[in-house]
């Protein structure tokens, strides 16, 4: 069977529960902003069905991918729109990604610790070792020739050259490449939508602001010329705001899963020391981390789940631990409560 269409292994999930507290007001924009003159120039993001603030799991996501991406120092390869670029796997192997006759590397997503946790889509500008791409039966871009590509280990671009012969920089090894379709990966991580926590949606609707459960935060826009103000009116979720927290975390690999856990436990250390949502830079934003619980559903226990007495789901619950610094405090017996309930790495495939 051809590795671009074997079925991914599946060991287990770990999920994590916290609770996000907001220390400064936040804002998520919802969109739409239609309002009347005089009314919110950015309201926040709501629920629908019951008008309450949330906190959605993509925009949670995308912040921790980016703040992994800058701590693992890995290469823009990708264009993000209106002139943003970000990192993003091209295939499950290693490559380059050729954007703007710059030739940039990335690590396949089999390895990267970016895109296992998060996903990535197959690149169109990616280009393969002939040799990896005779072997795995891939699609190559039609009407492209092979082209060689001479690189230094270490360094994060390559370079077209005319053949294997060519006159190479000290350190500069060359091989044949081809441009192919790459191939997409699916994430392993999983962020839930975070809603407000009972109690804490009960506190909000107390508040008497002009809004439901949320502030207005008044601002000036100052023209350096004219000195002429330009006032605006966002809304915010208020400090104090608690929200339910999920992360869902499916393990397909043992040794993998250690480093996975340990980037998100840092990668929301981080977060609490940056910040969410816009206008981070003027105060916004800052959140806090509180009760970390961890449990773990091996594939055998989701089977046994129907052919137990009461159809016991029979989760493995792990020690929890107080707030981020304790998470990364007590990083090493997590790991070796979790590596418990993992298979064996002689049973691992990957």
């Amino acid at each position: 069977m051809p590795a671009s269409i074997e079925q991914k292994p599946l060991f287990g999930k770990v999920t994590i529960n916290t609770h996000l507290v907001v220390e400064t007001g936040l804002h998520i924009g919802g969109g739409g902003e239609n309002l009347d003159i005089g009314g919110l120039d950015k309201p926040v993001i709501r629920d629908p069905l019951t008008q309450y603030p949330y906190l959605p799991g993509s925009s949670i996501k995308g912040k921790l991918r980016s703040i992994l991406e800058r701590l693992l120092n890995k290469p823009l390869n990708r264009t993000g729109g209106s002139g943003t670029y970000r990192y993003e796997s091209d295939d499950l192997e290693d490559g380059f990604t050729e954007i703007e006759r710059l030739l940039i590397r990335y690590e396949g997503a089999n390895i990267c610790p970016i895109s296992r946790l998060f996903g990535s889509t197959g690149g169109s500008n990616c280009w393969l070792e002939k040799d990896k791409f005779e072997s795995q039966s891939l699609e190559r871009v039609q009407n492209v020739s092979s082209r060689y590509i001479a690189w230094v280990d270490e360094a994060k671009t390559g370079r077209f050259v005319d053949n294997e012969r060519t006159q190479l920089n000290p350190g500069e090894v060359v091989k044949e490449f081809i441009k192919v379709k790459g191939r997409n990966c699916p994430a392993r991580l999983i962020i839930r939508d975070c809603h407000l926590l009972p109690e804490s949606a009960e506190q909000l609707k107390k508040i008497d602001t002009g809004l439901f459960m949320t502030e207005w935060k008044f601002e000036n826009g100052i023209d350096r010329v004219t000195a002429a103000a330009n006032p605006r009116q966002l809304e915010r979720v208020p400090a104090g705001s608690k929200f339910k927290f999920e992360l869902v975390y499916t393990v397909e690999n043992r040794e993998q899963a250690i480093e996975d856990l340990q980037n998100i436990a840092i990668a929301l250390a981080i977060l609490e020391d940056d910040a969410l949502g816009g206008h981070g830079s003027r105060g916004y934003g800052k959140v806090k981390f509180q009760g970390f619980n961890f449990s773990y559903r091996s594939l055998d226990q989701y089977r046994r789940i129907t052919s137990t007495p009461g159809g016991s789901s029979e989760i493995t619950t792990i020690e929890p631990v107080a707030d981020t610094q304790a998470l990364l405090d007590n990083f090493v017996r997590l790991r070796d409560d979790i590596l418990r309930r993992l298979p064996p790495a002689e049973g691992n495939s990957n």
